[in-house]
């Protein structure tokens, strides 16, 4: 053999191992749809079978535990979308697609369009929580907009009687599954909103697949939802599942009994709260009676002490007793003066000096007529002083009004009337006058208009 006559020999693995190389370098990662055929899961928990059309098929291998998280159970027949990397299985010189994710063709499109337009208004800001309106405490009427024959209505209807009776819910039916469905359930949202009558309104519906809660996923509806008037509460399906208006919703609650109860407070809670305030309440009511009381004892000392009658006793007695004590002191001076004068006198008369005594005399009969002098000064000054005081306390007496012809009247219990809404018909009051005092009886009552 010449040299011109060589060539390059490769064994069959070396083949396969290049056209392996060759099939992982050309394809990236891909997804195929196509029908399960030839399932086969052996003791090891791998996954191998193949995907068919009605021209070819090809190879397929999941292992694990990849091939332990599908959502759904292989068979034969079943369509599905399948992810994976293109591959060549040396051994047998077969290639094969080793897969990574699989899925049931029709759901896996739903998600993708699911997935596609949930990014694009998350994207836009429809779901932001700032745009979350807070629900209103004490909801007067609910609107439930969903299927009227549905599980999910007699949950949120039963809920909803049971916490909080005084609550009014309307249920406002529409289809919540089919073609027709996201439109009728739009209009429903619309004119709920427009009319008015409605301070929350919950969007509901039961379990379903992703094809069966697809309604909930329309985007004229979750746009309608983000941009509705009143307070908009979604619970589709149950807890595991996340529909588009639940996101645009200003609450998302896993189920519909969830929902109805953070609709609505507790009425047994709201009792016992009532029944707590009511308590604090009278117990703020004694404490401000008795400060009144304490405050209208007061009052009425005061107001007794402020009396003309009385004022003028308490300035009697103080003008009597300090008279007495100036009296008495005095008297004591005068006593002092005179035993010293005696004592003078006395010493005079041993001495005989005449002009001395004389003048010591005359000494003497001055300093007795003083304290009557100096005590009819204090009196004069007290007197005008004391009438100074009376016709202030005069001005300012009700006793003066009483004077000019007015009268003032008194319950049994000594409270004035003020009003006549502080008497009935039948009562006996008493009428103070400026010289004595009526006992009168209401016959009649008449107030007077506001004219």
């Amino acid at each position: 053999m010449t040299r011109d006559d060589a060539r390059d020999v490769l064994t069959p693995s070396q083949l396969n191992a290049l056209a392996r190389d060759l099939l992982e370098g050309s394809f990236p990662l891909i997804w195929v749809e196509g029908e399960l055929g030839n399932v086969s899961r052996p003791s090891s928990g791998h996954l191998y079978f193949t995907l068919k059309d009605a021209r070819a098929q090809v190879r397929c291998a999941m292992f694990k535990p990849k091939s332990g998280w599908l959502k759904f159970q292989p068979r034969e027949g079943v369509r599905v979308l399948a992810r994976g990397r293109l591959t060549l299985y040396e051994a047998r010189g077969d290639y094969q697609l080793v897969l990574d994710h699989m899925e049931e063709a029709g759901e896996g499109a739903l998600r993708r369009a699911y997935d596609e337009l949930r990014a694009r208004l998350e994207a836009e800001g429809l779901f932001d929580p700032s745009r979350k309106r807070p629900l209103p405490a004490f909801p007067a009427r609910i609107g439930v907009i969903t299927s009227p024959s549905g599980a999910a209505v007699r949950d949120v209807l039963s809920v909803l009687a049971r916490r909080f009776p005084l609550v009014e819910v309307e249920v406002l039916p529409v289809p919540v599954q089919g073609e027709a469905a996201p439109a009728q359930i739009l209009a429903m949202l619309q004119r709920a909103a427009a009319s008015g009558r409605f301070d929350v309104l919950l969007l509901t519906r039961g379990g379903g697949s992703l094809e069966d809660l697809w309604a909930f996923n329309d985007e004229r509806l979750t746009r309608a939802v983000a941009e509705c008037a009143v307070p908009v509460v979604a619970a589709i399906g149950h807890e595991t599942d996340f529909s588009l208006v639940e996101f645009a919703a200003d609450l998302r609650a896993p189920t519909p009994s969830v929902a109805a109860e953070l609709l609505v407070p507790n009425a047994d809670d709201l009792a016992r709260r009532l029944r707590a305030l009511d308590a604090r309440l009278a117990s703020l009511q004694q404490h401000q009676l008795r400060a009144a009381m304490q405050r209208a004892d007061r009052a009425a000392l005061r107001l007794n002490a402020l009396r003309p009658a009385a004022r003028l006793e308490l300035l009697r007695r103080r003008q009597t007793e300090a008279l007495r004590r100036l009296a008495a002191a005095w008297q004591r001076r005068l006593d002092r003066e005179r035993a010293r004068l005696r004592h003078s006198d006395a010493v005079l008369r041993a001495a005989h000096p005449q002009r001395r005594l004389q003048r010591l005399r005359e000494r003497l009969a001055a300093l007795a007529s003083r304290p009557q002098s100096a005590m009819a000064r204090r009196l004069s000054r007290d007197a005008m002083h004391l009438r100074g005081l009376a016709r202030s306390l005069e001005a300012v007496s009700p006793l003066a009004t009483v004077a000019r012809g007015y009268a003032i009247v008194l319950r049994d219990d000594g409270r004035v009337v003020r009003s006549v809404l502080d008497a009935a018909p039948g009562d006996r009051l008493d009428a103070r006058l400026a010289d004595g005092t009526l006992a009168v009886q209401v016959l009649a009552r008449g107030e007077r208009s506001a004219d």
